[in-house]
């Protein structure tokens, strides 16, 4: 017996925290009652469990990787028809979604995946996977601007986590630099806020790595399955830093 949220999540219905406001909107039955509290458990192998009246299936669980290219939506689709992740997935029947986002602008690293609790694991604040980043910006940030970084940087919506910062590579004749920075927080458009905090605004961004986990040699747009053993080392990277920052 699991609690239905986590039932939910594990079917790949959304997120855990989704499954919980879809309990509470009364849109899930067990066993043909309708359920509108938390914490209600239930056996996803005895009992029918449904959602808006169709009932769950459990989906096999999918771990994805892709190299998102410059100029592609995070989400299933967009109504102006850009370029959606899903467009580079080719021969993925299972519904995956990201686990958190690249914006538009950004290329690297995107984690997708049907399992809501490993997204949810990732992605929740008190978890603090670290994500890497190589950021190209204009001009070179003096070593006391990487301090800055390295400290924390007061945005509009507060101070951001300590960062790690180091010169990437710096052009000759000092118009732009990149940067190899790794955060431990998961804000909207964050590694960009920081970089115009500084007054080096950033002109290409591309994620390497989230956790231990790297792009390598992997091509733009390319995608590729997760091991099990990636899956359990990114699980166990989030439980660790949940654990250190509590």
């Amino acid at each position: 017996m699991e609690r239905l949220q986590k039932i939910l999540a594990q079917a790949g219905i959304a997120s855990r925290r989704k499954c919980e406001e879809m309990i509470l909107a009364g849109q899930v039955e067990v066993n043909g009652e309708k359920v509108t509290t938390l914490g209600v458990k239930a056996d996803s192998a005895t009992d029918m469990i449904t959602v808006n009246g169709k009932p769950i299936r459990s989906e096999k669980k999918v771990y994805l990787m892709l190299n998102k290219p410059k100029g592609v939506i995070t989400s299933a689709k967009d109504p102006q028809g850009r370029k959606v992740v899903a467009d580079f997935l080719p021969g993925i029947k299972e519904r995956v979604y990201p686990v958190g986002r690249l914006d538009y602008d950004t290329e690297g690293l995107l984690l997708l995946t049907n399992d809501g609790e490993f997204a949810n694991l990732l992605t929740h604040p008190s978890h603090h996977v670290p994500k890497t980043y190589y950021a190209t910006v204009e001009g070179v940030p003096h070593g006391s601007l990487l301090d800055q970084l390295k400290k924390g940087v007061m945005l509009e919506d507060g101070m951001t986590a300590p960062a790690e910062a180091e010169y990437q590579d710096v052009d000759p004749e000092g118009k732009q630099s990149t940067i190899r920075i790794t955060i431990y927080e998961g804000r909207n458009r964050q590694v960009r806020r920081m970089f115009d905090a500084i007054k080096h605004p950033v002109i290409r961004l591309r994620r390497v790595k989230f956790g231990d986990l790297g792009l390598n040699n992997m091509a733009r747009g390319q995608f590729r399955h997760l091991t099990p053993v990636e899956v359990k080392e990114l699980r166990e990277a989030a439980r660790k830093t949940h654990k250190i920052h509590k």
